[in-house]
C-alpha cells in the first residue's frame, strides 16, 4: 500500500468543507445523512467541523458485494429513522465513482420532499463515471485506483487506517505502518 491522501490533509480538507457548509446554510439545522458503512469516519469529522445545529441519521445500501467493482444493482439495507420532509439535507458520501448508488439515493430522498439536498463527498473519482452526479462538496478528486482507509474497505478490511491509501493487490495483508496516535 502506498499512502494518497493523508490523515492531516484529510483533517485540513474537511474543516474547509464544514466552513462551505456553514456559510452555504447560515440559518436553521440541517441534516447530514451518511452512507453506511464507509462515510461513518467522514460523517463524525465533518459533524464537528460544522458550527451549525445538525441533525445526523444513516442510510446503508449495497452494489459491491464481496468485490473490488459494483454489481450495478443497488439495495436499500437501511433507511432513515426520521422524516426529512422540509429539512436542508447533505448526503455525506465517502466516494463517488460511478454515480449509480449516488443517483439511487438522490432519486430516492427527492420524493421525501426535503427543502434542500445536496452531497458532500470526501472523494470523487470520475474516471469511473457511468452516471452523472453534481457534487457541491468534494474534500479530493482521485485517479482511478482502488482506494482504503478513513472508512473504506476491501472486503470488510482497512477501514480504520488514518490515511486514504491504494490498495495494490486485492490480497494485500493489512499493515498498520501509517501514522500512530
Amino acid at each position: 500500500m502506498r499512502v494518497l491522501i493523508s490523515e492531516d490533509q484529510i483533517q485540513a480538507r474537511i474543516r474547509e468543507l464544514g466552513r462551505q457548509i456553514d456559510a452555504d446554510y447560515p440559518e436553521g439545522p440541517i441534516c447530514l445523512i451518511a452512507i453506511l458503512k464507509g462515510a461513518c469516519f467522514f460523517l463524525a469529522d465533518l459533524a464537528r467541523a460544522v458550527t451549525r445545529p445538525a441533525r445526523i441519521d444513516f442510510m446503508c445500501t449495497s452494489s459491491y458485494g464481496q468485490g473490488r467493482t459494483s454489481s450495478g444493482e443497488v439495495k436499500l439495507t437501511k433507511d432513515l429513522d426520521v422524516s426529512i420532509e422540509g429539512a436542508d439535507v447533505v448526503i455525506v458520501e465517502d466516494i463517488v465513482d460511478s454515480g449509480v448508488t449516488l443517483n439511487y439515493l438522490i432519486h430516492l430522498l427527492r420524493q421525501r420532499k426535503p427543502r434542500t439536498l445536496c452531497v458532500a463527498a470526501l472523494l470523487d473519482k470520475p474516471a469511473r463515471r457511468i452516471q452523472p452526479v453534481e457534487l457541491r462538496y468534494v474534500g479530493f478528486q482521485i485517479p482511478d485506483e482502488f482506494v482504503v482507509g478513513y472508512g473504506l474497505d476491501c472486503a470488510e478490511q482497512y477501514r480504520n487506517l488514518r490515511d486514504i491509501c491504494v490498495l495494490h493487490s486485492y490480497h494485500e495483508a493489512p499493515s498498520f505502518a501509517t501514522k500512530e496516535r
